[in-house]
């Protein structure tokens, strides 16, 4: 089992091009929760996952390395982190943003680290130094706090909150199958094949979407959903995984929790959704929790 996953081959604190590779993706996934709530002003759930990750593979595709030869012992760990970390997770999260704000789906995303933390350690036998475990301890109470709002609502929100979750423990498992499969081809061959497995599974339940009346068009969602998908489900992908072979998964999962204070105050700014102050002192804990897991795990 242990052959599922693996360290990072960068133990220290981050050092500059980790923080790039930390930075640009929490900043791309904390606006990509707008994306998808603009999106699904026309478009149907599904049509808005099999359109990201078309438009993710589209834009790759024409980029040489993704050719570069996968051994066939290790397709089937690809297909494993097409499913896990695209076709689940991401047909979940568009329908629970019809029930709950895209602040709040951005900010529950903060947990991947603890699921990221927990597979990891499970598989390798290790856990993580004493640093990143505290950085996971403040991870989660910020992740509680962010959550406080959402169960005083209840109902579908909760319900909502709950599928947010499951897509996150999706997440958690693809990022540590990710890391030795990265740290062998590069990030663009495993990505790129990872996202055709997708394309395919997500296939049906995207034109089910497209088909009926259930999506039309206007100009602003389509282009949110382009965006989506060559910013959010290509080139941040792409620098999350290579982030996760330098660092290991653990250590560049926590970057979701920058990406969850960044889509709290996109949610604020923009669509001018309220803040409650347990939010905002969830994301100061979780920004503590970030930190502390970029220091060097001696």
């Amino acid at each position: 089992m242990s052959s599922l996953a693996a360290e990072g081959t960068h133990t220290d604190a981050f050092e500059a091009q980790d923080w790039v590779l930390f930075l640009v993706p929490g900043i791309i996934w904390g606006v990509s929760f707008l994306l998808i709530a603009e999106a699904l002003e026309v478009f149907h759930p599904g049509s808005i996952t099999f359109g990201r990750v078309l438009f993710g593979a589209l834009a790759l595709g024409f980029l040489p390395q993704t050719r570069q030869p996968i051994d066939p012992a290790d397709r089937l760990r690809v297909v494993a982190v097409g499913v896990t970390w695209l076709a689940f997770p991401m047909t979940l999260f568009p329908i629970a943003q019809q029930y709950i704000s895209s602040g709040l789906a951005g900010m529950l995303n903060g947990s991947i680290t603890v699921f990221a933390a927990l597979f990891s350690s499970l598989l390798l036998r290790k856990l993580p130094g004493r640093l990143q475990l505290l950085g996971l301890a403040v991870g989660v109470i910020g992740v509680i706090l962010l959550g406080v709002p959402s169960i005083n609502k209840g109902g579908s929100a909760l319900w909502a909150a709950g599928l947010v979750v499951v897509a996150c423990a999706s997440y958690g498992i693809a990022v540590t199958l990710a890391v030795p499969l990265t740290q062998k081809y590069g990030s663009l061959p495993v990505f790129f094949r990872a996202q055709l497995v997708s394309v395919l599974l997500t296939a049906p339940f995207g034109l089910y979407g497209l088909t009926g009346g259930r999506s039309s068009f206007a100009v602003r969602p389509a282009v949110a959903l382009l965006a989506l998908g060559v910013l959010g489900t290509g080139v941040a992908f792409v620098m999350m995984t290579k982030l996760g072979a330098r660092v290991g998964s653990t250590r560049s999962a926590s970057l979701t929790y920058f990406e969850a204070v960044f889509a709290l105050i996109v949610g604020a700014i923009v669509l001018k959704e309220k803040l409650v102050p347990v939010e905002v002192v969830g994301c100061a804990v979780l920004l503590v929790g970030a930190w502390l897991s970029s220091r060097a795990e001696s």
